[in-house]
């Protein structure tokens, strides 16, 4: 409701509202009012409403009714300190009360049970002193206007309402962290004061500072190289308030300058003694921006004793002798841009019981390079480096090197000059490890890719190294090929070489173990091959045969089961997975074996003297059967030159002949003699016990020729006799075979002797001329004489 009150003797016409009549309404003789439903009030730029009284008189009164609402209680009433001298105690400002209202408000401050009179404080804080020895407070704060009042108690201990106030003093930043230094206003050493740095982008690092004098300081790392970061820092009393942020301050890390450092351990020749050669190579990371190595600074401490030597930017090695005791090497590179990373490495004391590993030999894959896996050990807590020759075998050794992350225990090598592994990824890791792996992983990439690629049939050996707390240990020794190659050299034969009638023993000298060698030796071949002999070159091919040796160390070999008085050649030649290689070759032949020929002599002998002992009773008769035997008739002249001859011609006439099984054959015998018609007969003779009757001869000289079939020839011995009156010449033939067989035809056998052979010539006088004697086979063809 709106009332206007015009002047004296007026009275009031119309009240306007916003512009809007309403209805009026009296109140007394002269006052006069509105009523406005659902008043709603603009906030334009003052909280008021217009009104507007018109009287009788046409005067119009246009005033501002201000709206303004009660105080309210303050909200969120807090006190805090940052140095314990001064206290400031803030609360929620009322956000519903107009900026301009004019109903103004105060707040006053009262300490409780203190002599301190009340404090004027702003709208929504206010700052008092702190008293001095007093650990609680008790405060209220009181609102106040025209419309009322609000109280608000709040007590408080006040070293527990601590907010320090930090100020950095220096922000130092490096390749990988940052060192970050500040001071806390007021004296709160003796308090538990604890602060917080904050790195963006990253995360938050939480210490305690206690310094009473210097600024406190901390490290932050982690952090990438050549990268742009902004840190902050605030602190606490005891963890449970915290003070406000300090302003971010802006910082860049320098450039990633790394060192991949190795050694090599000599022993001299003083068992106390050692050399170190330490080698490292260098790598910068970041932009494309040059950065010069002005040198390098290599310390290292022994039993307590430190070292430092300075090396050019150009070297990439240093030399340091030392003792049996374990040794620390620090090698850090000094670039023009700012520090570097420095890189460490231990040297394991002397250990003499310390054993080598048993190497291990490699399979060569079928694309070349090498598959390398080791069995993970539990002492390697730093991860794991392998090292090699970048020439195989060849001095001098390049060494080159590859070390691998915990945790990781295989590697493949390949032929060409791209390095492939794999290794796990963590993927709660912080940025910093996956950026300094990463960039430890393209150092050995790019180092191998300048080492070059692996050479076929060149022999590589990778040492395996653990790395532990106290040093490098050697875990394991691979050897192997890229790709190994089938011509390797022959062996060298041992002479003379062991032989007897029918075997040989080959020995041979070889280094199966030679690092110069195109592969790997897994045994040998030898090969055997019969010399060209009268029996042809098809049987000496047949008779060809080779041998294996499975272990490569064994060097000799006996060849059984080989002819005496043979021309062998054998051939020695080393396998490898590719076949074997060179031939080493040597002519050997066989003994001749005396014993067996002095066998086969001295058993007739033997027996002929063993005959002879026991015939010797008998000599005398014996004697006389012999000359019957081979003795000829006297008066024959027969020529040894045609004997000779005629037997050569024979010989060589049979021997183009075929052997035959005789079925039957005829023999004519004609009669030499002068007188025509007669002849002379081959007949079956009889039994030499029983003399020939004189009427069997003459009944037989008058036939005709006449021919003897001779049945079932198998080669017995006979004889053919001459019959005929004594002055007639005739012609012989003897064939002791036949003669035999003919015997055996009779139904009662009769035994023939060498005596009664003898006497059927003797009645002839066909030996009182010249004869023709022939020795020789009758065919189943018709012989004629």
């Amino acid at each position: 409701m709106f009332c206007c009150v015009p002047a004296v003797g007026l009275k009031i016409s119309s009240i306007t509202f916003y512009d809007s009549k309403y209805p009026l309404i009296s109140i007394g003789a002269r006052v006069k009012a509105i009523v406005v439903d659902n008043l709603t009030i603009r906030k334009d730029c003052i909280n008021a409403v217009s009104l507007s009284c018109s009287d009788t008189s046409g005067n119009i009164c246009h005033t501002w009714n201000f709206v303004s609402s009660p105080p309210q209680k303050p909200r969120n009433l807090s006190c805090t300190t940052s140095q314990m001298t001064t206290v400031t105690c803030t609360w929620d400002p009322d956000k519903n009360r107009y900026q301009y209202d004019r109903n103004k408000q105060t707040h006053t401050l009262h300490l409780q049970k203190s002599d301190q009179a009340p404090i004027n404080c702003e709208p929504s804080s206010c700052t008092f002193p702190a008293i001095p020895q007093l650990e609680e407070y008790n405060i209220s704060v009181v609102v106040k206007d025209q419309l009322g009042e609000e109280t608000e108690s709040y007590s408080f201990n006040i070293s527990e309402r601590v907010l320090p106030f930090v100020e950095i003093n220096r922000v130092s930043p490096g390749v990988t962290d940052t060192a970050v230094s500040w001071t806390v206003r007021g004296n709160l050493t003796q308090l538990n004061l604890l602060c917080q740095v904050n790195v963006d982008p990253g995360s938050t690092t939480k210490l305690n500072c206690n310094s009473v004098n210097d600024p406190c300081k901390v490290k932050l790392e982690q952090l990438l190289p050549d990268s742009r970061y902004s840190t902050r820092v605030r602190c606490s009393v005891n963890g449970r308030l915290w003070g406000k942020w300090t302003k971010p301050i802006s910082f860049k890390t320098y450039r990633l300058v790394t060192l991949n450092l190795w050694r090599k351990i000599k022993q001299m020749s003083d068992p106390r003694s050692r050399q170190v050669t330490l080698l490292w190579t260098t790598h910068v990371h970041g932009s494309a921006t040059t950065v010069t190595i002005q040198g390098y600074t290599v310390q290292w401490s022994q039993e307590g004793l430190n070292r430092t030597e300075w090396k050019d930017g150009g070297q990439t090695r240093a030399e340091v002798s030392i003792g049996p005791g374990q040794c620390n090497f620090t090698v850090q590179a000094v670039p023009d841009t700012g520090p570097s990373i420095s890189a460490h490495i231990t040297i394991p004391k002397l250990d003499d019981s310390e054993n080598l590993p048993v190497g291990k030999r490699l399979k060569s894959s079928t694309a070349g390079g090498f598959t390398l896996s080791w069995a993970e050990q539990d002492t390697a807590t730093c991860g794991n480096t392998v090292e090699w020759c970048n020439l195989g075998s060849a001095v001098p050794c390049t060494l080159e090197w590859i070390k691998m992350p915990e945790g990781n225990n295989t590697l493949f090598l390949p032929a060409s000059k791209f390095l492939s592994f794999s290794f796990p990824l963590v993927v709660t890791v912080s940025a910093y490890f996956k950026f300094f792996f990463f960039a430890i992983l393209v150092f050995n990439v790019i180092h191998l890719y300048f080492a070059g690629k692996f050479k076929a049939g060149c022999r590589y050996t990778f040492n395996i190294y653990g790395c532990t707390e106290n040093g490098h240990r050697l875990l394991e020794i691979q050897t192997g090929y890229s790709q190994e190659l089938g011509a390797v050299k022959p062996p060298v034969l041992v002479e003379p070489v062991e032989r007897t009638p029918s075997s040989v023993k080959l020995e041979w000298r070889y280094n199966e173990d030679d690092p110069a060698h195109l592969a790997f030796i897994t045994g040998y071949v030898v090969t055997v091959q019969e010399g060209h002999t009268a029996r042809g070159a098809e049987d000496s091919l047949k008779n060809n045969f080779s041998l294996s040796v499975e272990d490569p160390r064994n060097k000799s070999l006996t060849i059984e089961g080989l002819r005496q008085s043979h021309d062998y050649v054998f051939s020695v030649m080393a396998l490898t997975q590719k076949g074997p290689g060179q031939a080493a070759s040597i002519t050997v032949r066989t003994r001749t074996n005396y014993s067996a020929h002095l066998t086969s002599i001295l058993t007739p002998i033997l027996l002929l003297l063993g005959c002879t002992i026991l015939l010797w009773r008998q000599r005398k008769m014996l004697k006389r059967g012999l000359k019957e035997i081979f003795a000829y008739p006297a008066g024959m002249n027969i020529k040894t030159s045609e004997l000779e001859n005629f037997l050569h011609e024979t010989i060589e006439r049979m021997q183009s002949r075929n052997v035959e099984e005789c079925i039957s054959c005829d023999i004519e015998i004609l009669n030499t003699c002068p007188q025509v018609n007669e002849t002379t007969t081959l007949s079956r003779p009889e039994p030499l016990n029983t003399p020939p009757s004189p009427g069997s001869q003459s009944s037989t000289s008058s036939l005709s020729p006449s021919r003897v079939p001779l049945q079932d020839y198998c080669q017995h011995s006979a004889m053919l006799l001459c019959e005929g009156p004594a002055p007639q010449q005739m012609a012989c033939i003897s064939n002791k075979n036949y003669f035999y067989s003919l015997l055996e035809e009779n139904s009662e056998p009769k035994e023939v002797t060498a005596t009664e052979i003898k006497s059927s010539f003797e009645p002839s006088d066909c030996a009182q001329e010249s004869y023709s004697v022939t020795y020789g086979y009758i065919s189943s063809d018709t012989l004629q004489v």
